[in-house]
């Protein structure tokens, strides 16, 4: 790592996150597939294009990790056009790489075509009139392949990571249990702690464990919540209703008629339906603080700088991880570019990040 790329990256890391007049440069990296593979991405993306509608934001583009072999979902290009049509805005897609190349292919190009989407991920990056944050909320394979592809430009140009990936627990025992992010790609999920960017750490959970009353927790360290769908959907618009019941529709609709799905009669049967659903959420807190917002503890949605009892914290920390992904951490208030979310309050981070979330999405039109 070198330290003065680490040194910029912070400084302008900072500097995104104290502006209050320029919406704040972003890429959003994302596993968002029809039919889905969990509904909490596609309430992801409409996270995000909240904040781009308040123009806390500026969304340069969106990379969709390639399907698997054999996989009969596809890249959910019809759910960023959606979101798209409904904002006015025009973020372009890219799909992620299929494999991880050998450092011998990498070197000859002899796997252009596999590298196409990262490569013009990078392009993404360069055209930014900003250094960009970056949220992966899916496989870490495509931005560890970008670092290696370029990894000065990359330097220069990556503002920070939001990593929702891993379990917190300190224990390195128990982190030997690997999340399903990490699972996708261990070896490059361990990369992101090396690169010469800040990184902002959102474990999926405290601890992954097959009693599930010790995973599905709210705790300390693990950014999970859930929510009843009930609570939010018949709050929003009828087109934010509809992209929600198309993306849940999955293959029993015609996904190429995606504008025409925005505009369809409200089906009240199947917002009850699916209203009566919980979701489970992780990535909230982190879509947030890159805005330079938090949560205050009775869900109020406020700027990092004049919050005083926020639901949640990035602490500063030291962290490791082996090549198998097993992370061990520890804290660190000298930290200046490593740091893991901590909920401040496990009683009421839930009320309130479904508070925050509720009043986010009802502000798309």
């Amino acid at each position: 790592m070198k330290t003065g790329f680490v040194k910029v990256a912070c400084a302008l890391a900072l500097a995104c996150l104290a502006a209050d007049a320029a919406p704040v440069p972003t890429l959003h990296v994302t596993d968002l597939f029809r039919p889905h593979m969990d509904p909490d991405d596609h309430w992801d993306l409409a996270t995000l294009y909240a904040l781009v509608w308040q123009s806390k934001v500026d969304l340069r583009g969106v990379m969709i990790d390639h399907p698997k072999a054999g996989w009969t979902k596809a890249p959910d290009i019809c759910a960023v056009a959606q979101m798209n049509h409904i904002t006015g805005k025009a973020a372009p897609v890219v799909v992620g790489s299929p494999r991880v190349p050998s450092a011998e292919e990498l070197r000859t190009g002899a796997v252009a075509a596999d590298l196409a989407g990262v490569r013009a991920f990078l392009e993404l990056m360069r055209q930014s009139p900003r250094p960009v944050l970056i949220h992966v909320v899916g496989s870490c394979r495509d931005v560890a392949l970008a670092a290696r592809l370029e990894p000065e430009l990359f330097a220069r140009r990556c503002a920070g990571i939001y990593l929702n990936a891993g379990s917190g627990t300190p224990d390195p025992e128990k982190a030997r249990r690997l999340e399903y992010n990490v699972g996708l790609d261990p070896a490059n999920y361990a990369a992101m702690f090396e690169l010469p960017c800040p990184v902002y750490w959102l474990p999926c959970f405290e601890t992954v464990s097959s009693v599930p009353a010790e995973m599905w927790r709210i705790a300390a360290y693990g950014s999970f919540y859930r929510f009843r769908q009930g609570d939010i959907l018949p709050h929003l618009s009828e087109r934010v209703q509809n992209f929600f019941m198309a993306m849940y529709a999955g293959g029993k609709t015609a996904d190429g008629l995606w504008l025409q799905q925005l505009a369809a009669p409200k089906s009240a049967e199947a917002l009850a339906a699916h209203g009566n659903r919980d979701r489970n959420m992780w990535c909230t807190a982190g879509f947030l603080h890159a805005a330079g917002l938090t949560v205050t503890k009775s869900g109020e949605i406020m700027p990092l700088k004049s919050a005083t009892d926020a639901v949640f914290t990035f602490e500063p920390t030291r962290v490791k991880c082996s090549a198998a992904g097993v992370t061990e951490w520890t804290k660190d208030p000298q930290s200046k570019n490593r740091f893991i979310l901590r909920v401040a309050d496990v009683e009421r981070y839930q009320s309130a990040m479904t508070a925050a979330l509720k009043s986010l999405l009802m502000k798309l039109p």
